[in-house]
């Protein structure tokens, strides 16, 4: 539903006059906007008179900030990925969050999106440059409705123009992992920050805490060492580096993809110990990485699509999934045991939700879930098996709703 919010007659976006726009009113957006940049970042946001294409444009400077991270301010899907412009935008990306509003962000260096891939808020979308139409590092940022840029706002306050402000994406990420030894997963939300921590459930106690990784890393999961026991592990998008935690104090690296790759984990071959792996949007490409380093691929899904991992089948083996967060429809694909290839889907949730999976009662075999973002719930499915037309679900509350 559309929001409005009222100003005082005199309260102008810093010393600019935004003309078209009514004396002591301006709409705000559907979309919760958040800071373009990662968590706790200060940003200067400014605009002039003859900004193109109107003085809502925001450029936003700190020192030293060509090659920052630019990330999404809502969720929402790819339209744009300009990876090549040397006109205009340059290098740019335009993200559609639904309800006619979008945002633009330009003049990047790099680009780690592809056209049709779905971002969720706070990932890494880029890095700041100058490409195009620029005449030093910065990042050049639109909010737009049907089109038209508007003015902006950020956690759910009108924007002050030639202010300087601090990032508050700091969204919680959901996993679930057997992390304590139990049969049965516990409930895991990594939560971006500068320095980023893993949280998990413990029934009766405060959550665990566990630092690993920083605001633009994306979290991961496994059993790196083979004691049945899920480890921290990150994987940062400009490297395409793995570092994956064992302990308190041994960590490996391993680098695997490019930037706009997403990352996943599993027991790809039931050895007890999981390994990485990446998936390309772009082509539904996955890359599975073997113990002694070796590559195989598989192919699954679009560029719309979510990836999850999990032992469908009970069979000590990761298998592998992609959610469609618009219908919030799984498709889970398995092979046997003769190595024919088995796939089917499975509704659960509603759209918008973001995908987890584990075992939720502790029978070797892996159920999908969802966590709702607004009120940061987890919903299980419960079945015999992962595709079973019966089930029951369970809910529970973990995370910081957004």
């Amino acid at each position: 539903m559309a929001r409005l919010r009222t100003l005082g007659a005199g309260a102008l976006l810093g010393a600019v006059v935004l003309v078209g726009v009514p004396a002591g009113a301006w709409a705000q957006p559907v979309t919760d906007y958040d800071m373009p940049f990662p968590c706790g970042q200060e940003w200067k946001g400014t605009t002039r008179s003859s900004h193109s294409p109107s003085p809502r444009s925001i450029d936003w400077n700190r020192a030293d900030d060509d090659g920052d991270p630019v990330v999404a301010s809502a969720p929402g899907v790819v339209r744009t990925a300009d990876a090549t412009s040397a006109r205009g935008y340059g290098h740019h990306v335009v993200v559609d969050h639904g309800d006619g509003e979008s945002t633009v962000y330009a003049h990047l260096d790099e680009v780690h999106v592809v056209v049709g891939q779905r971002v969720d808020q706070a990932a890494q979308l880029g890095t700041v440059g100058s490409t195009g139409n620029s005449t030093g590092p910065h990042l050049h940022y639109e909010q737009r409705l049907d089109g038209q840029d508007v003015e902006a706002w950020f956690d759910g306050a009108a924007f002050v123009y030639g202010s300087t402000q601090r990032s508050a994406n700091c969204v919680d990420v959901p996993l679930a992992a057997n992390m304590i030894g139990k049969p049965a997963a516990e409930l895991v939300v990594y939560r971006r920050a500068t320095r980023s921590q893993f949280l998990v459930q413990r029934a009766g106690k405060a959550p665990k805490r566990m630092r690993l990784g920083t605001a633009t890393d994306e979290p991961v999961l496994g059993d790196w060492d083979g004691n049945g026991k899920a480890n921290l592990g990150v994987w940062t998008p400009e490297t395409g580096v793995f570092t994956l935690r064992v302990g308190k104090q041994s960590t490996a690296r391993v680098a695997l993809g490019t930037a706009s790759d997403q990352p996943v984990a599993g027991d790809w071959d039931g050895d007890g110990r999981w390994e990485v792996g990446v998936r390309s949007p772009a082509s539904g490409t996955w890359r599975l990485r073997g113990a002694d380093g070796s590559l195989r691929t598989v192919t699954l899904g679009g560029a719309g699509d979510i990836p999850v991992t999990g032992d469908w089948d009970g069979d000590g083996r990761t298998d592998l999934g992609v959610f469609d967060q618009s219908t919030a429809t799984f498709t889970l694909r398995r092979e046997d045991g003769d190595g024919l290839v088995w796939t089917a889907q499975v509704q659960f949730g509603d759209p918008g939700d973001l995908p987890v999976a584990g075992d939720w009662d502790g029978n070797a075999t892996t159920e999908v879930g969802v966590w709702k973002p607004a009120t940061a719930t987890f919903s299980e499915r419960r079945a015999a098996s992962a595709t079973a037309a019966r089930e029951s679900t369970a809910a529970r509350r973990f995370g910081r709703p957004r």
